[in-house]
C-alpha cells in the first residue's frame, strides 16, 4: 500500500496578478504531515506533493502523480483550493482510474457528504481528525468505507456516512509530523517577514480545537472541543526540529496557545529549564493574559505574542464574538510591550452589520493600540461557520470558492458596496503603515531580523514588479 498525499495550490490570493505571498510566507501543510506519519508508524508507504513549495502545471503533476503509482491519492484542501484539487482527482481518474481518491480537510469537514453527489471523481470524503480514520479506510478500501466512522462514502450512488468519528483522546500518542516528507523543508518554507528573529522557522500545532464560538470561526474539523499536547511532548517536539533540521524559532499556530494556563506554565519551565535554542511565537485571547503569564511566556523564549481583535467597534463585538472591553485591551498589549515582546493586532472588515462608521472606528481604533504591526483580513463566510446559515440574509454573498481566502471581499454587508470596502482596507492598511513609528520599529529589525531584511531585499525585483503591475 502506498499513499501519495496532495496540497494544492488553489490560492488566487487577489483574484488576478502573479502571487508572491509564497516567498514571504509559507508553513507546511501540518495537517497532511501529521496522518503521513501516523500511517507510516504502521508500516504504510507515504509520499508528500506540496503545491506551494513545488508549484507545477497541473499536466506535470498528474504526470507526476502516475509515475509514482500511489494506491490512493489524498487531498486536503480549503475552500478556495478544492476546485483545484478536484481538477487534478478528475485528470487522474481520466489517466488511472484505479486509483483511490480521498479528499479531507477544512471544505470537505464543513460541506460535508453532499460533496460526493456532485463531484464524481471523488472516491471517499474524511470528515474530522484524519489519523485513524485515514489508516482504517486504506487499510479496509475492500468494504468500500462502510462502518468506517468519519469515512463518507457512496449508498445507491448518494453520499453518506456511517457515524462521525470521536476524537482522538490523547493528542500525545500522535507521532511527530513526517517533516522529512517535504525534500525542500526548512529551506523552501518561511514565516511571514519581520515576525521572527531567528531562521531557519517553522510553525507547529500543539492542540486541537477551541471551546469559544466566535460567529465567523469554522469549527467542523476539531469541533468546539479542546486537547492538546502535554509539555512534555511539546519540549520533545521542539528538540526534533532544532536537532535535525536546525530549526531556531517556531510559531504555535495553534487556535489558543494560551487557553490551558497550567500547560503554558510547564511548558515554559521546561523549555527554559532546557536552555532550548529556539525562540517562539503564539496567539492569544485577551482574556488569559496577565503579567504574571507574559512574565513566563518571554523567559521562555516568547518574541511575540499575536491577538485577535477583529474590531474596534462595541456592537461589531458583541455580534460577532465573546465582548471585551475595548479599554482593556489597550492596557494588555501595553503589558506585553512593557515586557518585552512585540505584539500583533489581527483585524476583519466587512463582518456583518459593518458600516463605513464602524470599520472607520475600527482604523482610528488600531492606530491607538500599541501595536508592532497588524493582520488585515477581509471577512469570508465559511460554509462551516455559524453565520453562514443566514449570510444571505446579512448582505450580498457571490460563494465562489476560489476566492473565499480571506483576500477577496466575496460578503458586501447591507448598505455598503465593494468598492467601498476595497478603499476602506486599502486606507486601514495604508494609515497603519505610513507612520514613523512603525517605520521606526522595522527599521530595528536591521538587527532583531536581519534573515526577514535579507529575505525582503533579495525578492525586491518581485515586490517592484507586482506594484508597478498592480498600478497599471
Amino acid at each position: 500500500m502506498k499513499v501519495l498525499f496532495i496540497h494544492p495550490f488553489g490560492s488566487n490570493w487577489l483574484g488576478t496578478g502573479t502571487d508572491i505571498t509564497t516567498i514571504f510566507n509559507l508553513m507546511p501543510p501540518l495537517g497532511l504531515l501529521s496522518i503521513a506519519a501516523f500511517l507510516e508508524a504502521r508500516g504504510i508507504g507515504t509520499e508528500v506533493i506540496d503545491c506551494y513549495a513545488t508549484p507545477m502545471p497541473a499536466e506535470t503533476l498528474v504526470a507526476e502523480v502516475i509515475r509514482r503509482r500511489p494506491d490512493v491519492v489524498g487531498f486536503s484542501c480549503t475552500t478556495s483550493s478544492f476546485l483545484e484539487g478536484y481538477s487534478i482527482a478528475e485528470r487522474i481518474k481520466e489517466k488511472a482510474p484505479g486509483i483511490t481518491t480521498v479528499f479531507g480537510g477544512a471544505h470537505a469537514c464543513s460541506v460535508g457528504v453532499g460533496l460526493l453527489d456532485t463531484f464524481p471523481a471523488i472516491d471517499y470524503l474524511v470528515i474530522g481528525e484524519g489519523e485513524q480514520t485515514f489508516f482504517e479506510l486504506v487499510t479496509n478500501l475492500d468494504h468500500g468505507g462502510s462502518g468506517i466512522p468519519g469515512v463518507g462514502y457512496r449508498e445507491n450512488g448518494k453520499g453518506v456516512i456511517s457515524a462521525l468519528r470521536e476524537h482522538i483522546a490523547n493528542l500525545d500518542d500522535l507521532p511527530f509530523p513526517a517533516y522529512h516528507r517535504l525534500p525542500q523543508f526548512p529551506k523552501r518554507y518561511i514565516l511571514p517577514l519581520f515576525s521572527y528573529p531567528k531562521a531557519p522557522n517553522t510553525s507547529i500545532i500543539s492542540s486541537r480545537g477551541c471551546p469559544y464560538q466566535c460567529s465567523y470561526c469554522d469549527r467542523s474539523v476539531f469541533s468546539r472541543g479542546f486537547r492538546f499536547n502535554s509539555p512534555e511532548y511539546i519540549v520533545e517536539h521542539l528538540k526534533m526540529l532544532n536537532r535535525d533540521y536546525g530549526i531556531r524559532h517556531v510559531f504555535f499556530y495553534d487556535d489558543l496557545f494560551t487557553t490551558d494556563r497550567a500547560r503554558v506554565a510547564r511548558f515554559c519551565e521546561l523549555k527554559e529549564r532546557e536552555r532550548l535554542p529556539v525562540t517562539y511565537n503564539c496567539i492569544a485571547r485577551l482574556e488569559h493574559v496577565d503579567a504574571e503569564l507574559l512574565r513566563l511566556l518571554k523567559r521562555s523564549g516568547c518574541w511575540q505574542v499575536n491577538f485577535g481583535i477583529e474590531s474596534g467597534d462595541p456592537e461589531v463585538i458583541k455580534k460577532h464574538r465573546k465582548f471585551y472591553g475595548l479599554d482593556e485591551v489597550q492596557r494588555k498589549l501595553q503589558l506585553v510591550r512593557d515586557t518585552g515582546m512585540r505584539v500583533k493586532g489581527l483585524f476583519m472588515v466587512g463582518l456583518p452589520g459593518e458600516t463605513e462608521e464602524s470599520i472607520r472606528r475600527t482604523i482610528d481604533y488600531a492606530l491607538a493600540l500599541p501595536l508592532d504591526e497588524i493582520n488585515v483580513t477581509k471577512f469570508t463566510p465559511f460554509p462551516g461557520a455559524p453565520l453562514y446559515a443566514t449570510i444571505r440574509e446579512q448582505g450580498e454573498f457571490d460563494e465562489n470558492w476560489p476566492l473565499m481566502n480571506c483576500l477577496n471581499f466575496v460578503f458586501v454587508p447591507h448598505g455598503m458596496t465593494r468598492e467601498q470596502l476595497e478603499g476602506l482596507y486599502n486606507e486601514f492598511i495604508s494609515r497603519f503603515y505610513r507612520r514613523s513609528r512603525i517605520h521606526w520599529g522595522y527599521t530595528k529589525m536591521l538587527w532583531k531580523s536581519p534573515h526577514s531584511v535579507a529575505t525582503f531585499l533579495r525578492h525586491l525585483p518581485e515586490i517592484l514588479a507586482f506594484e508597478l503591475k498592480q498600478k497599471w
